[in-house]
């Protein structure tokens, strides 16, 4: 299995999207980031990553909230947000960082 340094570091953007199971706005995105992976394609990677299973790197990057959402190029992370997100305003953000 890849590690998170080598799914980030990729040079097409990763959506990261931080998530509990119990959260309802995180129900609520999820069907919006299916959305936004059938219009991109292969243009974005989405990893999803459940908080209450992967505490320690929820703990690493400080995410206090769900649905927390980054948005990483090339290893670095050049967009954050908590909360819900409308479709075009992601489809958007990740065309400007292709």
């Amino acid at each position: 299995m890849a590690s998170f340094n080598d799914i980030i570091n990729k040079e097409q953007p990763v959506l990261v999207d931080f998530y509990a199971d119990w959260c309802g706005p995180c129900q609520t995105m999820m069907p919006i980031l299916k959305e936004v992976k059938d219009t991109l394609g292969e243009a974005v990677s989405i990893l999803k990553i459940n908080i209450d299973k992967n505490q320690s790197i929820a703990t690493r990057f400080q995410v206090r909230g769900v649905p927390t959402f980054m948005l990483y190029k090339n290893g670095k992370q050049v967009w954050r947000q908590s909360g819900l997100i409308q479709k075009n305003d992601l489809i958007q953000l990740i065309k400007t960082h292709q």
